[in-house]
């Protein structure tokens, strides 16, 4: 099965458990009559919303390079996430709104018992999915089904408390704690989705690979400092599944051309070794000519 299709069929099964969940904790609502349970099938709504932009998103991203497009689609992903956070805030506005009106006015609960046990059901459909997802998107190094897995991992702890308040509602008969759990839910989910945004943000930024494969990229070129080569003007950034290192390669100025390809190839092919879904672009420079050593910031200062 190609990475496509996976990750295609994984965000279909994200899809299928938020309907799911969402029929399950709307009928935990209805017999309940708790504000802080329809909070939870509110965020099983953003769940189904976004996992039906993820499946959008991870077929555009999917589509090879063409010519208005010659890095590919892949950044495509950080709009998904984007998308993600920003539907989990709008949901916590509507799920606040609701909560403080009810506590205002509060309402006595019903058939507790009940709405937990299927609560409980709907939030281990979503663990299960959410790992899954989470494990998925590592493997495949998807940001959007990484950040669908953790939205459904959140949910999971979101219904956790949900069910615990609702529990303790149920015991003590203190009504007001259910539209104040409701406020607690939308203040999580609100994190949850600046994070999702902050984080897509980043990667259309060109944000640096994680400090972990910067680490592989040197140890790579401290083999090859070893025998004499220097470099610089080392590059790194992220796009979606794939990642793009360039870097200066400073050899001695007697080198024939073959050489100098061969030791690139060989430096990139090593770097690949280390990070499978990098492009690496590798730029020959003479040792001995100063001008190599001017380059090293991103644009060259215009010394004319």
């Amino acid at each position: 099965m190609s990475v496509r299709s996976e990750l295609t069929r994984l965000v279909w099964l994200s899809i299928a458990a938020a309907i799911v969940t969402i029929v399950m904790k709307l009928v935990a609502w209805r017999l309940t009559g708790s504000v802080g349970l329809l909070s939870d099938a509110a965020e099983s709504v953003v769940n189904l919303a976004a996992a039906t932009v993820a499946l959008f998103t991870i077929r555009w991203a999917a589509q090879p390079p063409d010519a208005e497009h010659a890095y590919g689609h892949e950044k495509a992903e950080y709009f998904s996430a984007a998308a993600e956070g920003a539907l989990i805030v709008v949901a916590a506005v509507g799920i606040a709104w609701l909560a403080v009106a009810r506590l205002l006015h509060p309402v006595a609960l019903a058939d507790v018992d009940v709405g937990i046990a299927i609560s409980a059901g709907a939030s281990s459909i979503n663990l299960a999915v959410g790992l899954v997802l989470i494990r998925a998107g590592r493997r495949h190094r998807s940001i959007t089904l990484e950040a669908d897995g953790r939205h459904l991992l959140t949910d999971v702890w979101t219904s956790a408390a949900v069910i615990a308040g609702i529990a303790v509602v149920w015991a003590t008969g203190w009504e007001r704690l259910d539209p104040l759990i409701a406020l607690a839910v939308a203040a999580n989910i609100v994190v949850t989705g600046v994070v999702l945004m902050r984080r897509s943000g980043g990667g259309l930024l060109d944000r640096a690979l994680p400090a972990e494969e910067q680490d592989a990229i040197s140890a790579v070129l401290e083999r090859a400092r070893a025998q004499g080569i220097e470099f610089h003007a080392v590059r790194t950034r992220q796009a979606g599944r794939r990642s793009f290192v360039s870097v200066h390669v400073l050899v001695p100025g007697s080198w024939s051309i073959q050489q100098g390809h061969d030791l690139s190839e060989r430096l990139e092919a090593e770097i690949r070794t280390q990070l499978p879904h990098a492009n690496v672009l590798t730029h020959l420079e003479p040792i001995e000519d100063r001008a190599s050593f001017e380059d090293e910031p991103l644009d060259r200062e215009d010394t004319t």
